[in-house]
C-alpha cells in the first residue's frame, strides 16, 4: 500500500482526533506549497498574504460579513511551523483524554464551538479597544478541548516530564493565567483573548454534558451498501466495523458506567418508578452484563 493510500485510509477509518490533526496539517502543506509556487515564478510576497487574509477571521466586523467563511478557516489556518506544532500537540494530547472520557463523537463539536467562541471574543475585545486585525490557529479550540475535560474530571492526572503526577485542573489553571496575564503583549493580544473564549467554552460545554444537556451519541456502525443476489427477494447486507481500540473500549465502558451511575442516583432520590422507559431498559441490560463493571 503506497503512503497515500495508507494516508487516504487512516483518515477514512481513523477518529475525530486523526482527522482534525490531518486537516490542520495538510492546509498548513498546501499554504506552504502555493508559497514555495508564488517564490518559484518571482511573485511579491503579497499575493500569498491575500491568500493567508483570505483564510484568517477578521477583527473589523464589516471586513468579517463579507468573509463569514473565515470564522471556520481560520482555526485550521497556520503559517509558522512551530505554531502549527504546539497546537497539535495540544489538540492530540488532549484530544485523547477527551475521547477517553467523553467520546469521539462530540470532540468535533468542541472543537468548532470552542474557535468560534474564541473569534468572537477576539472580534469584541479589539473593537472594545479600537484596534484592528486578523486572526488564526488552532489555539481557542485547544483550549476548549482542554477545558472541557478539566471541568468534566478535575482531578484526572496527568504525568509530567520532570514534575510527575498532576491534576489536569493546575494545568488548565496555569495555562489560563498565563493567556490573563499576556493579554496586554501586543505582539499576540487577540490570541490570547481568544485563547479565554476557548476556555470559557469548554467549561460551559463540560457543565451541559454533565448536567445531561448535552449527551455523546453512540458510536455509528459502518456499514456497506447491500448486495443484492438471486433477484429482489433474496437479498445478503454485508456490514463492516472495525475493532475497537482498548482506547475506544475504555470510553465506551466508562459512558456506560457513568450513565448507570446517574440512573442509580436518580433512583435513590426518586425511586424507580420516577426513571424512564430508556433508563429502566439501560439498567436491566447493565444488571445482565457483570462483565462491563
Amino acid at each position: 500500500m503506497s503512503i497515500a493510500s495508507e494516508i487516504k485510509d487512516s483518515f477514512k477509518h481513523g477518529s475525530a482526533l486523526t482527522r482534525l490533526i490531518y486537516v490542520n496539517i495538510g492546509l498548513f502543506l498546501a499554504i506552504h506549497l502555493i508559497r514555495l509556487v508564488l517564490f518559484i515564478g518571482r511573485y511579491p510576497d503579497s499575493i500569498f498574504q491575500s491568500i493567508v487574509d483570505f483564510l484568517c477571521v477578521p477583527s473589523a466586523p464589516g471586513a468579517l460579513l463579507l468573509k463569514p467563511w473565515t470564522l471556520i478557516t481560520y482555526m485550521f489556518t497556520h503559517v509558522d511551523f512551530i505554531h502549527l506544532l504546539f497546537n497539535i500537540l495540544y489538540i492530540y494530547w488532549f484530544g485523547r483524554i477527551f475521547m477517553e472520557l467523553i467520546g469521539q463523537r462530540l470532540l468535533l463539536w468542541a472543537y468548532l464551538l470552542g474557535g468560534l467562541s474564541g473569534a468572537l471574543f477576539y472580534v469584541v475585545f479589539f473593537n472594545l479597544i479600537s484596534a484592528s486585525g486578523t486572526m488564526l490557529g488552532a489555539s481557542a479550540s485547544a483550549m476548549a478541548i482542554l477545558f472541557a475535560v478539566a471541568m468534566y474530571r478535575p482531578n484526572y492526572q496527568l504525568n509530567l516530564m520532570f514534575i510527575g503526577a498532576v491534576r489536569i485542573k493546575y494545568v488548565a489553571l496555569v495555562l489560563l493565567l498565563i493567556d490573563l496575564i499576556s493579554i496586554s503583549n501586543m505582539q499576540n493580544t487577540g490570541g490570547h483573548v481568544a485563547h479565554i473564549g476557548g476556555a470559557i467554552c469548554g467549561l460551559v460545554f463540560a457543565r451541559m454534558l454533565l448536567a445531561g444537556t448535552i449527551t455523546s451519541p453512540p458510536e455509528r456502525k459502518r456499514e456497506r451498501k447491500p448486495l443484492f443476489l438471486f433477484g429482489k427477494k433474496g437479498r445478503m447486507k454485508v456490514t463492516h466495523k472495525r475493532p475497537l481500540t482498548d482506547m475506544e473500549y475504555n470510553a465506551i465502558k466508562t459512558r456506560r458506567k457513568r450513565e448507570v451511575d446517574r440512573i442509580l442516583d436518580k433512583v435513590k432520590q426518586s425511586g424507580y418508578d420516577s426513571l424512564s422507559k430508556d433508563e429502566k431498559k439501560t439498567l436491566f441490560d447493565a444488571s445482565k452484563d457483570e462483565g462491563l463493571y
